[in-house]
């Protein structure tokens, strides 16, 4: 689990994109990561940490461009250190940078062929570093630097890539390709903002990302969809993959994601409520002479299902464990002794 969003906007994106990951900072705390496009410069900051950690004012001020992205990291592929922080960079072709939410399946064997058929070198353990060299080689077989030419290297991507991926990039001289796994495993939404310079688009792991902002929530980027913004605000959308069957993370709805977020058209908070409801009923019909006397939640996450469990009961909601608010999500943390310590 990590966050991701890309914006491409008509003034310096930097600022937004910091406050977007700020937003996104419960999907990962390990690592933070900001890229912007200025004209022919790609600028990159990153490092190991919170968001509010990584990015003083300085490195803030050297983020200039008006298409960028962001990255904020949970370790679920390769190791904790600085070099896997995201976004990658590749600088073949145009200059590429991704960031990247989800986990590849086939890693191993696609990193053996783009090092003996792609004859690119993977330098860390990550699968996002995969993925980013394999879009790179679909987009440079194309010959071309077009929305169309993009599209079809996500095809590309779905067609070699297995697991479950959500991506934004930043290509230079094109704008941002954002892309969705076929089944819609990994979350994607996006966004647009209309003002006085023009329109602005983004998007990102996460709808909460997008309301801090000032966008508006158009719909959730489809399950094998290509999303292509130039920064002049042009929008190109095609579905390049084979149909399979959605399959939405539900943990995204019990634990990942923040309550007042919306996924696939669907409140995250009432999803939990739901849960609640049903498990409060299926407790009913296995335990009709249950003595439960209190239901209390481990928090934060379990919150609005205990509620409602509590009212399908009859019985009293109550808070029994209280969470350290100066450590940060238990979950996401790398290792159970530092889970325990926290």
């Amino acid at each position: 689990m990590c966050g991701i969003i890309g914006i491409a906007g008509a003034s310096d994106v930097a600022a937004a994109l910091y406050d977007g990951l700020t937003v996104l900072q419960h999907r990962g705390q390990d690592a933070a990561g900001i890229a912007t496009m200025d004209g022919d410069r790609l600028r990159l900051h990153k490092g190991n940490g919170l968001v509010k950690e990584v990015f003083d004012e300085h490195a803030m001020s050297l983020l200039t461009g008006r298409v960028g992205i962001g990255h904020c990291r949970y370790p679920t592929a390769g190791s904790e250190g600085s070099d896997e922080a995201q976004p990658f960079y590749v600088n073949s072709p145009y200059g590429i940078a991704l960031a990247h939410n989800g986990n590849l399946t086939n890693t191993d064997a696609l990193r053996r062929m783009v090092f003996e058929q792609d004859k690119r070198n993977i330098n860390t353990e990550s699968d996002s570093e995969v993925l980013l060299n394999v879009f790179a080689h679909e987009l440079q077989s194309q010959g071309a630097l077009t929305p169309q030419a993009a599209v079809a290297a996500v095809a590309g991507v779905h067609r070699r890539c297995t697991g479950g991926y959500a991506v934004v990039t930043m290509v230079m001289g094109l704008g941002l390709v954002a892309f969705r796994d076929p089944h819609g495993i990994r979350p994607l939404v996006l966004g647009k903002r209309e003002g006085a310079a023009g329109t602005e688009y983004a998007v990102a792991s996460e709808s909460v990302a997008l309301d801090i902002l000032g966008f508006v929530r158009v719909r959730d980027v489809q399950p094998g969809e290509a999303v292509v913004i130039t920064p002049a605000g042009e929008l190109h959308a095609e579905v390049c993959a084979a149909p399979h069957p959605h399959a939405t993370c539900i943990f995204e709805y019990v634990y990942f994601a923040r309550p007042d977020s919306m996924i696939e058209n669907i409140s995250v908070h009432k999803a939990r409520m739901r849960m609640g409801v049903t498990l409060g009923q299926k407790i009913l019909r296995l335990r009709p002479d249950h003595d439960i006397d209190t239901v209390i939640p481990i928090p934060d996450t379990s919150r609005d299902a205990a509620l409602e469990i509590a009212n399908v009961l009859g019985v009293k909601y109550r808070e029994g464990f209280i969470k350290n608010r100066y450590v940060g999500r238990t979950f996401i943390m790398p290792g159970q002794g530092v889970r325990k310590k926290s």
